[in-house]
């Protein structure tokens, strides 16, 4: 099992970092030890004093393929979930500003809280409308027909590089309003249902 990530994929997002636009989807990876589910708690860790909160949807591979074409990309995906992408702001600049690889910032252990998941059939992969709550106000919020390449064209493209094999995970990217977390916080993540409903998917305490 993989987990696929993108970076910069919401134009907003890439402005409040000051970062450019990509050109092409930006891949990265978390190993299955980045993974924390059933809404279990996640420890700060020592090695870092400032991780970000980054709420993106997630969609779970449901068959193996490569070189997947535009029109059957849609086909791949089985169901929809939310996850956050907890990062090392601190170590991920430090990384840069040397040019070097910064999954240290990102692949740490339990730096992917990941929700429930639900079946992708009834959602419009082009329509899908989410939430970040902290501490009981709204941080996030963001829309997939906002994304820069969209969710089929992610999995046209990461198909390219890696086989797709069931049960993969792709983190799509995130939208604008990201910060830090600080103990204490409890981070809630809310899919809007195609009926129209919202639903809590993630809950995740900072300890």
């Amino acid at each position: 099992m993989k987990i696929l990530c993108i970076g910069r994929n919401y134009a907003d997002h890439a402005r409040e970092l000051n970062n450019p636009l990509p050109e092409a989807p930006m891949v990265f990876m978390k190993p299955p030890t980045a993974l924390l589910v059933n809404d279990k708690p996640f420890y700060y860790p020592d090695f870092s004093t400032d991780i970000h909160y980054e709420l993106e949807v997630v969609v779970r591979i449901g068959r193996n393929g490569r070189h997947v074409q535009p029109e059957f990309a849609s086909k791949y995906i089985d169901q929809i979930g939310l996850g956050l992408d907890l990062t090392a702001r601190d170590l991920q600049e430090q990384c840069k500003k040397k040019g070097h690889p910064w999954e240290i910032a990102k692949g740490f252990d339990n730096s992917a809280p990941l929700s429930e998941f639900v079946p992708a059939e009834p959602f419009l992969l082009d329509d899908i409308e989410f939430w970040l709550v902290r501490n009981g106000e709204e941080v996030q919020r963001g829309n997939t027909r906002d994304l820069i390449f969209p969710v089929t064209d992610l999995i046209v493209h990461v198909s390219k590089y890696f086989k797709l094999q069931q049960g993969d995970l792709l983190f799509t990217g995130t939208p604008a309003g990201v910060g830090p977390i600080q103990k204490g916080d409890l981070l809630e993540g809310y899919l809007r249902m195609p009926d129209g409903s919202s639903q809590l998917m993630l809950s995740c305490e900072v300890k």
